[in-house]
């Protein structure tokens, strides 16, 4: 009779641990934006690959910016611009990347300062993934690859 009572208070204790267990998923539903997409980072779902980047030269021609391709990954499309000087990589900025749900906003609020740390410490498009965010880790290098060929680094 002792063994079966121990044997029910100690699943009985195991459910109730199990039930309580609450997962990092379920915060509060607050996002951060990463600091290095600010408010004029602009998207796009149309799934249209950008045939070629763009750059542009400040007043001074101290500094170049160009923006890579338009990777296109399974969760929509990764597009990055970086700013040379002098010749070295000095800014990157994500101008394109998946976030039409929460999961992906959540996903890349934390990825892409990763991935432009990374760069940034880099020096090129050799730069670790971020777990978690492999598929836009490989749309990011792709379009950081392209954006560097560019801007002749």
């Amino acid at each position: 009779m002792r063994k079966i009572v121990v044997a029910l208070m100690g699943t009985v204790s195991g459910l109730i641990m199990l039930f309580s267990y609450h997962t990092s998923l379920s915060g509060t539903g607050t996002l951060a934006v990463p600091p290095s997409i600010g408010a004029s980072t602009t998207t796009s779902s149309s799934g249209s690959t950008s045939a070629g980047g763009s750059s542009t030269s400040s007043a001074g021609g101290s500094s170049t910016t160009v923006t890579g391709d338009t990777a296109q990954t399974r969760w929509g499309p990764v597009q990055v611009q970086v700013t040379v000087a002098g010749g070295k990589i000095t800014d990157v900025t994500a101008v394109q990347y998946p976030n039409g749900n929460g999961r992906d906003q959540e996903i890349n609020s934390y990825a892409l300062p990763v991935l432009a740390k990374e760069a940034l410490a880099a020096q090129s498009a050799n730069i670790d993934h971020v777990s978690g965010a492999t598929v836009t880790s490989d749309g990011y290098v792709q379009s950081l690859q392209s954006a560097i060929d560019q801007a002749n680094l």
